[in-house]
Parts: structure tokens; sequence; C-alpha cells
């Protein structure tokens, strides 16, 4: 980690690091996860596999919390080379929470913009993603989109999303003047970035092209409560640690005009 990427995390919310896994590593976890993803459902594993629906999606859902069964995804989580990076990154080693792979096919829609700490909810401070690169991805697969510098923004309420573009249904608003920043990534190279960051992915209009995508979510060490759906929680050497269970809370963000600039301010928040 040099400090050119502490900078930019700092400054920006996320920081790109080329190359940190090698070509035969990423080759290797292309077939492991195809090779699970044929097999059948697994523990956790609500998305289910349907050959016969017409979705992408649905021929290839994603995976999520792999590494409570795979070893291969938990060695990954706690990989010596991704902990480097974010105790640099963060100041000290995360505690890891989740693992998920995206497939993301041709012709598959992408995920409408988002914070990941509003599924986290971690208290005290907030998440941070590992986001590895299995393809080279850019705007034609579905590759990723941040806005930069909405890592210092709070909870913002979220809003129905547009369901022929995302597989999600909730998006965030952005201020005005706001546009999303693609990420073009080359297989091996790791994005990390701050779970308030807003983020987002392309639809995949590529005929032919896989996007797929290795995720890890951790959590700041000084973090004492995260939701329920992200516990067990681990330590960088595989150790469990005993967190509370956070719940979402009762305000959330929007979006305001104050004095001619855009800024933020917390209201009771509205089921959608």
């Amino acid at each position: 980690m040099n400090q050119e990427h502490v900078k930019a995390f700092q400054t920006g919310g996320y920081a790109l690091v080329p190359s940190l896994f090698t070509e035969d590593e990423v080759s290797f976890y292309r077939e492991h996860y195809t090779a699970l993803r044929q097999t059948g459902a697994y523990e956790g594993d609500s998305s289910g596999v349907s050959q016969d629906d017409n979705d992408p999606l649905k021929k290839w859902p994603r995976m999520i919390h792999m590494h409570r069964w795979d070893d291969v995804s938990l060695n990954w989580l706690i990989d010596p080379r991704l902990d480097e990076q974010m105790t640099a990154l963060l100041g000290a080693s995360p505690f890891a929470v989740q693992t998920m792979l995206y497939f993301k096919p041709p012709g598959s829609r992408g995920q409408a913009l988002h914070q990941d700490n509003f599924y986290l909810q971690v208290q005290p401070g907030t998440c941070c993603a590992a986001w590895m690169a299995l393809d080279d991805c850019d705007e034609e697969n579905g590759c990723l989109q941040v806005v930069p510098r909405t890592h210092t923004t709070p909870e913002l309420c979220p809003e129905p999303a547009n369901l022929d573009e995302s597989f999600t249904d909730v998006t965030v608003p952005l201020a005005q003047g706001m546009r999303p920043t693609p990420i073009k990534m080359k297989a091996g190279d790791v994005l990390f970035f701050n779970g308030q960051l807003i983020h987002g992915s392309f639809p995949n209009s590529s005929q032919s092209r896989f996007r797929r995508a290795l995720i890890g979510h951790y959590i700041m060490a000084e973090a004492n409560k995260v939701a329920k759906h992200y516990h067990p929680v681990l330590r960088m050497d595989g150790t469990e640690v005993e967190l509370g269970v956070s719940e979402r809370g009762g305000e959330c963000g929007v979006w305001v005009e104050r004095d001619g600039e855009q800024t933020t301010e917390r209201i009771k928040r509205v089921s959608i």
C-alpha cells in the first residue's frame, strides 16, 4: 500500500490496488466458483438456480457467505494481502463479516446506487469493501460506478429503484451535480471502498462477457455492533470475536440546499 492509495481513500472514499492477486489465482477462483454454482444450492443460498428462467441472474445468481462453508472463500476473506491493505487504509486491522460472489452474465441487470452500511449497520464507524475483479470489467460488461467523496455522507433515505436496470429494489438519490464514475478494472485488481460511499453497477450489455467479482465486507476495528445477518464476526486470523447486534435507526439523510450548497439533514425514516 502506497501513500497515494491512502490519500485517495481518505479524500475520495476508495482506492484501486492493481494486480493484488495473480492471473493464476484469478483463474483458480473463476473455476472454483463456477463449479460451486453449477453444483447447486448451499446453506444460506436463498437465490437458487433456475435454468429455465429468462433472467440471466436466475441462471447465475450471486452467492453469499461462502466462507461459512467453503475454505477457499474463508482463506481469501482473511488473506494477509487484504489485511495489510485495509490496515493501512483504516489504521487498524478490520473484522471480517461477509463474502459474496457476483457472476453477472451477459444481458443481466446491474445494481442501483447504494451505500453498503445501509445493510451492515455498523456501530460505531462503518464498513469497508474489498471488491476483486475476476474478469476485466468496463462499462460494457457492467463495471462498478462510484460517486467520489460521498464517503462522508450519512446513511441516506432509500428510494424505489428501477427494476428494469437493477436487481435490487432500492437506491439512494444524488445531490445536484453529482455524477457516478465508472471504475475500469483488470482481473486481479482490488477496489477498497468506504461503507458510506455511494456506488452501484451498470447492466451487463455485452453479448458474451461475464463480469465476475469476489467481494469481502469488513467492519472497522472500533465497531461494537453489526446487523444480525453478519454474525459471526471474524478477526483477520480467522478467530471469532463477540460483537453486539445492531438495528436500523429511526432517521436517515436527505439532500437539501443550504447557503447555496448541497448538504444533508436527518429526517424520520419512512418505510418504502
